[in-house]
């Protein structure tokens, strides 16, 4: 029963939910110590507290052990939550890994446009992430790296993500805006910043030229 999908799933992508994971990690997941003391019986509302918990993040490590984050995620997948509860973990800014596995797994479930809709704008999150890595080390990464890799990427966390439209096709049909960067951002402030400058030197010395014209017409002798 633990290893079941819910008898009321849909198919995401033309298959069962849990399938988005390959089978050998699947396999691997399943036979975890993780999975066996903490994501049986666990609901979507109980899988809140074990994602608070998260002080990491990745794919597999060491032994080709998966994360208990990779863990949760199938467990996501198992249990298929309503979308506002997704969103609400993606929404959350008081657990960054909480919000990471949201992210995750809409990238997993989700079409081309709620995914650069929702996504998108974890890009201004830089919180640091403690990411596990094949070796079992960490490094460092922040929140808007990870959500980069999720737009650009064909695998992350050793999971292939489900193919999605490229975002400039979405833009060409009107359903997106023209995205724009943060350094664009700035980048523009700056040059309004400085043509407001040069502006204002313009007047300045307008004004200066003015003055010396009025002293020197006052200089000159009376007849």
């Amino acid at each position: 029963m633990a290893n079941r999908t819910v008898s009321d799933a849909i198919a995401v992508h033309g298959t069962n939910p849990q399938y988005l994971i390959e089978k050998i990690m699947r396999t691997r997941i399943y036979e975890s110590l993780y999975w066996k003391e903490f994501c049986f019986g666990l609901t979507a509302e109980t899988l809140i507290d074990r994602a608070i918990e998260l002080t990491s993040f990745g794919g597999e490590y060491g032994n080709q052990k998966p994360t208990e984050f990779l863990c949760l995620t199938l467990k996501l997948l198992q249990l298929q939550p309503n979308k506002d509860i997704v969103m609400e973990f993606i929404r959350n800014e008081d657990y960054k890994y909480l919000r990471v596995l949201g992210a995750f797994y809409l990238r997993l479930v989700g079409n081309s446009l709620e995914i650069y809709q929702t996504l998108e704008p974890l890009l201004n999150d830089y919180r640091k992430l403690r990411k596990r890595t094949s070796e079992g080390d960490f490094e460092i990464v922040c929140v808007d790296e990870f959500i980069e890799e999720l737009l650009k990427e064909e695998r992350v966390c050793d999971t292939i993500l489900p193919r999605m439209l490229k975002r400039h096709v979405l833009e060409e049909n009107g359903e997106l805006p023209l995205r724009e960067s943060v350094l664009q951002g700035l980048a523009d402030e700056e040059e309004k910043s400085s043509d407001t400058k040069d502006e204002e030197q313009e007047e300045e010395q307008k004004e200066k030229q003015e003055q010396e014209g009025e002293e020197e017409e006052n200089d000159l002798p009376l007849r």
